[in-house]
């Protein structure tokens, strides 16, 4: 929750299963901030940093779209980890000026997705519970985003438009993980509604999705502005 003591950029991550297009629409909102906003690429994009490159492609090497290895434990504590790693990183930047930090995946996808592939492969696994405890350990390790913008859509048309991305259509069991994903991250909205914000692009274009989360967040900092007075003490 925000409060007037805190300090430093808003962080806000932008959340969504993949085909949503959520990565289209933090980098165009992130353009439309321009310096009031630093945008921090998807684990899976930061081709800068050696380490988190070096770890995704291990990840990675088999070729599968949901980075498993075999070894979904592992897989979550060196995803933990790097988030982790990412918060440090931003720690020592130079952020003077700058209003709003936008996550593309921050650490509710690691623990959404890892939850959902770890009871996949445990059916007596409760997956609300695995991702409660992801969250909590990230909660200690690397805190959470001030706000959460998770965006929704259509499952089916989501899944393909991530094959026709990957050029590859995906199976069936595949298919069900994002279906399953996405109820996933409703249950964790419903669950912390002050931090997380549902907003549905089902219908919307890539520039509108785009429009919407701009708005949502300099709604946000504008909120946030006047917190101080808003909670002043009367004379």
């Amino acid at each position: 929750m925000i409060t007037s003591a805190q300090a430093g950029p808003l962080r806000v991550s932008v959340e969504g299963i993949n085909g949503v297009g959520k990565t289209s629409a933090a980098q165009k909102a992130a353009a439309l901030l321009g310096a009031r906003g630093v945008l921090l690429d998807e684990l899976t994009d930061q081709v800068n940093d050696v380490l988190p490159s070096r770890v995704i492609a291990a990840l990675s090497g088999t070729g599968d779209p949901f980075l498993r290895t075999g070894h979904p434990v592992v897989e979550t504590l060196a995803l933990l980890a790097l988030q982790v790693r990412k918060t440090e990183r931003l720690t020592g930047q130079h952020l003077t000026g700058v209003d709003v930090i936008l996550e593309d995946r921050g650490v509710d996808s690691v623990a959404v997705y890892q939850a959902a592939i770890l009871c996949s492969e445990s059916p007596a696994a409760q997956p609300e519970q695995v991702a409660r405890r992801i969250l909590a350990d990230a909660r200690r390790w690397c805190g959470l985003p001030d706000k959460t913008l998770l965006l929704t859509g259509d499952p089916e048309v989501c899944t393909q438009r991530f094959g026709h991305r990957i050029e590859r259509p995906l199976s069936a069991e595949d298919s069900q993980l994002i279906t399953e994903i996405d109820r996933l991250y409703r249950v964790m909205a419903d669950d912390d509604p002050q931090r997380y914000i549902v907003l549905d692009v089902a219908d919307l274009s890539p520039q509108e999705c785009a429009g919407v989360v701009h708005q949502t967040v300099t709604g946000l900092l504008e909120w946030r502005r006047h917190i101080p007075a808003m909670r002043r003490p009367s004379a």
